[in-house]
């Protein structure tokens, strides 16, 4: 995959965590690179991207190759198989790709890839904390972990935002996240206008850090 404007994804390992992050980015209308030795998990995951490949080594040579490269950040979910896991994120990182998440299943795991680069995440340890913010949050419906503090989350409008447009929501100024879609009655869209005006039943999806989504949400 050649380099595109806007950030693109590359997501290593199509296990359960793999395969829902990369069908994620892919549905907020965002470049990803999907790979996995299984050739059902790759003919499966094709219905989200196109740039989806079989890679029996995922050595720094096939890793080039594929154009993992070009990617903007490099999620390595192989967290099970530790010594494939590491030897994964330091390929990534030698080929230069910005931002390197690596999950891990241990403290000691965790330790040995954040040591080489990578910045680290527990998907299990997050999903406690996900069903968390849902017992105790209304307004709260889903999101995606990318990291310890980054997610992608959707939150409906509150009723202080209804009428007013993106532009004069302030939410990227304010709040620094970004809408990268939004739904409505089944509808997604992702060209989002600043002269946009929220709606009743509106849902927008946006990316930012966790501590500001959380901002937000009380605020509107």
């Amino acid at each position: 995959m050649k380099k595109k404007r806007g950030t693109a994804y590359g997501v290593i390992g199509l296990g359960r965590f793999g395969t829902a992050l990369a069908i994620a980015l892919s549905q907020a209308g965002k470049e990803v690179i999907a790979v996995d030795r299984s050739e059902e998990k790759i003919k499966n995951i094709r219905r989200y991207t196109d740039y989806a490949f079989v890679a029996e080594n995922l050595g720094i040579d096939a890793l080039r190759e594929i154009g993992i490269q070009n990617c903007d950040v490099a999620i390595i979910c192989i967290g099970e198989k530790v010594d494939v896991s590491i030897l994964t994120t330091m390929s990534a990182i030698e080929l230069g790709v910005p931002h390197v998440i690596a999950k891990a299943t241990s403290e000691e795991q965790g330790a040995v890839l954040k040591k080489i680069g990578a910045e680290v995440v527990y998907p299990e340890r997050d999903m406690a904390l996900r069903l968390g913010k849902k017992l105790i949050s209304d307004n709260f419906l889903d999101f995606v972990s990318l990291s310890n503090n980054i997610e992608i989350r959707q939150i409906p409008v509150g009723k202080n935002l209804i009428g007013k447009s993106v532009q004069e929501s302030e939410i990227r100024r304010k709040y620094q996240l970004n809408i990268i879609a939004l739904e409505n009655n089944s509808e997604t869209n992702i060209e989002i206008m600043p002269d946009y005006r929220f709606k009743h039943n509106d849902i927008i999806v946006v990316i930012g850090k966790t501590e500001n989504m959380d901002k937000f949400e009380e605020e509107n």
